[in-house]
């Protein structure tokens, strides 16, 4: 299968198309329903906040209330999800814009009435409610997170404007980013002719076995950014500064401590992680020093970071990289592999890097058990790998499927999950009977990913830390956003790279950073990968048990905070030990690399 003929995800089976009078029909249902939602939250005074005594009508209220809270989220995840399945494949598709810009209308009403939820719920006696209510104990963890969370709101009126302000502040700049950037086109040498691509296109080749087109292309990179950084720029201050001011508005001590909250992990797991995770570090240099000398080079620059080691590497065709997915999915169970291949068959991916596309990868759920991948498939094992691991996302949706809305709000930590255990299974099977030279090829592209989402990630958080607490007196401007990013790639990569060739303009390039709702989309990625990997020492360890308790967990994961999940297979998330033995899982690996590129 080339470029050309990868797949594109089908999203007609929900509507036929944005056009089509069933989308319509679909749109004006939704918002009937969102408008019948506050019409019951209004006759039943849902959002008040004084406290309120617990009698057997309150309980018959809440159960047909968030029985309508979870139809109504039922049905605007999967509209969000469906309008969203034309807006990341194609950022000019006016049409499918417009219906997001409608959408987010609605959205702003439901976030309203979330919040009058959230504030009635604190309001009551969540206890004496779980023990008098089956479907209330069914919610526990939902319902104690909104009991905490009514703490640090701020009276219904600010709230109300709050969320409709949003609609034209970090909502608006968030999606401003998105498409602007996506719609970038940089000029560059491409065969020895002047031409311009897509800023996807021309950031995939970072992945060129030539180093002189990787250079080209990344100088071509950080011009195109500069050209564009300024509305870029106002972006990233308009959505930080948005954030300090409702932080600070609802009593958090600051956006990480907002942010812990949401991810379901404390203060005290995130220093055991990172304080674990910068001990690792002289190790992943280990790694890069050890790149650079297998590719004769003094030392690596942003732009080698995923380079091929030779330019023979083993090309991994789109249907070679499925046939090895199946193969290996069905080896750990039947039922992984029977997911994977109605993935397949049923065109959940959306594969080919095309114009106006968004970049990277994800999984998103569309309705019941149903999902949908995007990647930009690279011929080469990280593109298989990355196939592999969305995957992992689309089964764990799987999962979830049987649980409401509210129950499947699975917290950033524990969203990476099956997808590090699903990109795991694969790595480890190409491995076992792959040459010396193959080896090399696949230890590098798992390291290059793990130093990644431990250095890199690291360099982030450091970032956002510091634009945080810098925004608080006033605007940033492109060049101090630059120099931030400077240091945290200089305090992290140290001297595995080369200190004149880093990427400044990184934080233009991450849409991680451009989210009123979501702050700090880092550090969880690195407890995914980590609890992921301690997850698959022990399915190692005794196979039977985990797969009687892994696909529990999976479905488990918005009921309980992230230390109760792991202490189900024996996990202290406090205790330093067990982030150092899956950091040692990869430095095991850094360690056969350097013997074999030796």
């Amino acid at each position: 299968m080339t470029t050309a003929t990868l797949p594109h995800w089908d999203m007609s089976v929900v509507y036929p198309s944005l056009e089509s009078p069933q989308f319509a029909e679909g749109f004006r249902a939704l918002q009937e329903h969102i408008a019948a939602l506050g019409t019951l939250f209004d006759e039943h005074s849902i959002g008040q906040q004084t406290p309120a005594p617990l009698t057997d009508q309150t309980r018959q209220t809440f159960e047909q209330v968030l029985g309508q809270v979870n139809a109504v989220n039922e049905e605007a995840s999967t509209m969000r999800a469906y309008i969203n399945g034309f807006v990341s494949t194609d950022s000019r598709n006016a049409t499918a814009l417009g219906r997001l810009s409608e959408l987010q209308q609605q959205q702003s009403i439901l976030a309203q009435l979330e919040t009058r939820f959230t504030a009635w719920i604190g309001s009551l006696d969540v206890e004496a409610l779980l023990a008098g209510s089956k479907l209330a104990a069914d919610h526990a963890h939902a319902l104690r997170q909104a009991k905490q969370r009514s703490a640090h709101l701020m009276s219904p009126a600010e709230e109300a404007l709050t969320a409709e302000l949003r609609l034209t502040g970090s909502s608006a700049w968030s999606t401003m980013q998105s498409t602007f950037s996506a719609q970038i086109m940089v000029p560059l040498e491409i065969e020895g002719q002047p031409k311009e691509a897509p800023m996807s296109v021309v950031r995939n080749l970072a992945g060129h076995p030539e180093r002189s087109v990787r250079q080209r292309a990344y100088e071509a990179e950080l011009a195109a950014w500069q050209r564009h950084a300024v509305p870029i720029a106002a972006s990233l201050n308009a959505i930080k500064g948005e954030v300090n001011t409702l932080t600070r508005r609802r009593g958090w001590d600051s956006p990480l401590d907002e942010a812990l909250f949401g991810a379901s992990m404390d203060r005290q797991t995130l220093d055991a992680m990172l304080g674990e995770a910068r001990q690792a570090f002289p190790h992943f240099r280990r790694y890069l020093h050890a790149k650079a000398k297998a590719m004769k080079l003094p030392k690596l620059a942003f732009y080698d970071l995923f380079a091929p080691l030779s330019a023979e590497s083993k090309s991994w065709s789109y249907d070679e990289s499925k046939d090895f997915i199946l193969t290996q999915f069905g080896g750990y169970a039947p039922h992984l592999r029977d997911f994977a291949a109605r993935a397949f068959r049923e065109d959940w991916i959306d594969a080919e890097p095309r114009l106006g596309k968004a970049g990277g990868g994800f999984c998103m759920r569309l309705r019941k058990d149903e999902s949908r991948i995007l990647v930009n498939y690279e011929t080469n094992y990280g593109g298989m790998s990355t196939l592999a691991h969305e995957l992992g996302h689309g089964y764990h949706n799987t999962r979830l499927a049987q649980r409401t809305q509210l129950q499947r709000r699975t917290p950033m930590t524990l969203a990476e999950t099956a997808s590090i255990f699903c990109e795991t299974l694969v790595k480890r099977a190409a491995l076992k009977d792959a040459t010396p030279a193959a080896s090399v090829e696949i230890l590098e592209a798992s390291i290059q990913g793990q130093c990644q989402v431990v250095v890199d990630i690291t360099s982030r958080f450091l970032f956002e830390s510091q634009v945080f607490g810098r925004r608080q007196a006033r605007n940033l401007s492109v060049e101090e956003f630059c120099e931030i990013m400077r240091e945290a790639q200089r305090d992290t990569y140290g001297d595995g790279l080369d200190e004149q060739a880093l990427h400044q303009y990184m934080w233009a390039a991450k849409p991680h950073y451009y989210s009123g709702d979501l702050s700090f989309y880092n550090f969880p990625y690195m407890f995914g990968l980590l609890f992921g990997l301690g997850l698959y020492a022990r399915y190692q360890a005794d196979p039977n048990a985990f797969k009687g308790s892994y696909d529990e967990l999976l479905s488990s994961t918005g009921l309980a905070d992230a230390a109760t999940l792991a202490a189900r297979f024996g996990i202290d998330l406090h205790a330093p030990d067990f982030w150092r033995a899956s950091l040692d899982v990869i430095k095991q690996d850094i360690d056969r690399f350097e013997q074999l590129v030796g």
